[in-house]
């Protein structure tokens, strides 16, 4: 199964693409979409919607996860952070990817252990899962990795909180025209 995992927000907004198969997981890309502060908002928001519509293109992912809106003190930060999940939702709705919503602090506890872990744990922990040489440059990627992993731990324990906006129409044939080299055919 693939997973697109998503730390939104209007400047820099983290994703991750992982594979999971038998409980073992491998990295497919994680990095992060870049907005300038002198980006009018609709363009930003298009950016960040372009940007994980050729990902969900390229890699063809079976579930999308993304964390829920973090309500902070200042309303202004919350409503721009709701901006940027809007379009990711809207960018999997699209392509009838069931989504998968979970809170900072279940991303945490799932990766982490704990759901009060600092971003450098969380860091740590998803470098350590997934086996990676380096950490992410950006904690934004390291949250999108984090976002992933949870949903794939809560998946294989039926746990995953997945909202299906729509009934999915993928077929066998579907996935066999989106995952070409992963056929094999016999001669």
């Amino acid at each position: 199964m693939i997973i697109l995992g998503v730390d939104p927000g209007t400047l820099i907004t983290g994703f991750a693409v992982i594979e999971t198969e038998h409980g073992t997981h491998s990295v497919l890309a994680y990095d992060v979409v870049k907005n300038t502060s002198d980006r009018p908002m609709p363009i930003r928001l298009k950016h960040i919607y372009d940007r994980l519509c050729r990902i969900i293109n390229q890699y063809h992912p079976d579930e999308f996860a993304i964390e829920t809106a973090f309500y902070g003190k200042n309303a202004q930060s919350a409503l721009k952070l709701g901006h940027a999940r809007g379009v990711s939702i809207l960018a999997a709705v699209n392509f009838q990817i069931p989504t998968a919503e979970y809170s900072p602090r279940e991303i945490k506890k799932a990766v982490a252990g704990s759901g009060a872990a600092t971003k450098q744990q969380v860091q740590y922990m998803v470098k350590s899962h997934l086996k990676l040489r380096d950490v992410p440059k950006f904690f934004d990627a390291s949250d999108a990795l984090a976002i992933a992993l949870c949903h794939s731990f809560r998946m294989r324990h039926g746990k995953a909180k997945i909202k299906r906006t729509q009934k999915s129409k993928r077929t066998w044939s579907d996935f066999i025209k989106a995952h070409p080299d992963r056929v094999v055919r016999n001669k």
